[in-house]
């Protein structure tokens, strides 16, 4: 039986979410974002009004506004995100058991075997979109395919709203004209590499020498080949809360950073943002990872083994000890990435300031905690789904100059 996979895309999710309780942004240009006078003004999502003036996602703000004047700000709210993410997928559930969520707006299904219960492949994915269209008052697009790759690249093709069919009988007409830097997990660097071998369009990338391409990029080689002749044979892999092997965040600056001050900062925030959810899922880590992808788009990872735990401070203790002992003030940085694995269900805990967070040397200790911390983040968690994330926050977080 031919494999029938879907890849259901959420239409700038975040902004999108943002309408469906803020009714007057519908139709004007809007965007989420962070707050300007922060490292984190940037454009998160933007309404498909604020495209049309050319407002893109990860843009500075300052450079949005000037595009667009009168466009909305909404600041982001990732707790309400993450509860529309829910409803999306538990809708998509309903369709078929063999679901994989890919990010917080996206998921692939494995509709195999499913036309006698919601019609052939194009007719389910109507139904899908309109159901999500009515319950949630959420748009979406929907690539339909044999694999995931080929599910993916779809999904991009129309939007909003666009539903797309590519089998591999449809590939040298429909895939290969693309260019090069369209193909999912393409980056810039690697277009520019294959560009420079005059490797323009995907069509290209297929028709080359599969081993020139292994030369130059060694594994990775073989999958960009595989993936340019519509090959994938990855399998749609469902997952649920025991699945989980990590949980991280990362951010993709709008500038280069060189100051070790305002990476601290933004790891706090990613930190946060990750202990937000692992006390969600009551999952106890291990293990602290952080990333960092430098100018030239060379990437470092450093881990390290930590006492289990979900608190917000004790992971930040550990990835801003890890960002100390490894910052280069020689390369300013692009991007940074913190994760906690290595989860386990009966922990204990140790306790440090957040300010000492900001000051601390690479060797320093951690006291022994009680329980007191782990109640005050989880009621700080309460407060923030009642309330929205943006309304509460931590008091390093703020700008001095507010205060």
């Amino acid at each position: 039986m031919k494999k029938v996979i879907f890849l259901v895309d959420m239409n700038a999710f975040f902004i999108s979410c943002e309408m469906t309780r803020h009714k007057e942004l519908v139709g004007k240009p809007a965007a989420v974002a962070g707050d300007p006078k922060k490292r984190s003004g940037i454009i998160l999502a933007a309404n498909y009004e604020a495209r049309e003036f050319g407002v893109k996602t990860t843009m500075v703000l300052k450079e949005a506004l000037k595009r667009c004047p009168n466009m909305r700000i909404i600041p982001p709210d990732h707790s309400f995100y993450e509860r529309k993410s829910c409803e999306v997928m538990q809708i998509l559930s309903s369709y078929t058991p063999v679901l994989e969520q890919n990010s917080i707006d996206e998921a692939w299904l494995d509709m195999t075997g499913c036309e006698g219960l919601f019609g052939k492949p194009l007719e389910s994915a109507r139904r899908i979109m309109e159901n999500i269209k009515d319950e949630l008052g959420l748009w979406c697009s929907i690539g339909i395919s044999e694999n995931k790759f080929l599910a993916k690249i779809a999904s991009e093709l129309k939007k909003p709203l666009g539903i797309t069919e590519l089998w591999r009988d449809d590939i040298k007409q429909k895939l290969w004209p693309l260019p090069v830097q369209l193909m999912y997990g393409i980056g810039k660097q690697t277009a520019k590499k294959l560009q420079a071998m005059d490797i323009n369009t995907i069509g290209d990338l297929a028709l080359v020498n599969q081993n020139i391409l292994i030369e130059k990029f060694g594994k990775s080689g073989i999958e960009i080949y595989s993936h340019a002749n519509g090959i994938d044979d990855s399998c749609v892999m469902p997952r649920d809360d025991n699945d989980m092997k990590s949980i991280g965040r990362s951010l993709t600056l709008a500038e280069d950073i060189y100051d070790i001050e305002k990476a601290k900062i933004i790891l706090m925030q990613l930190a946060d943002e990750v202990g937000t959810q692992a006390r969600k899922y009551e999952k106890k880590g291990r293990t602290v990872q952080i990333a960092l992808k430098y100018t030239d788009f060379k990437t470092i990872t450093r881990q390290k083994a930590i006492p289990p735990t979900y608190l917000t401070k004790e992971i930040c203790f550990a990835g801003i000890n890890l960002l100390i002992q490894n910052w280069n003030t020689h390369r300013p940085i692009r991007l940074i990435g913190i994760s906690l694995s290595g989860f386990e269900e009966n922990s204990y805990s140790d306790q440090i300031s957040m300010m000492e967070l900001l000051t601390m040397a690479p060797s320093g200790n951690i006291a022994p905690s009680n329980d007191k911390e782990e109640r005050l983040e989880k009621a700080i968690d309460k407060l923030r789904q009642k309330h929205g994330s943006s309304k509460i926050t931590r008091a390093v977080f703020i700008d001095k100059k507010e205060q």
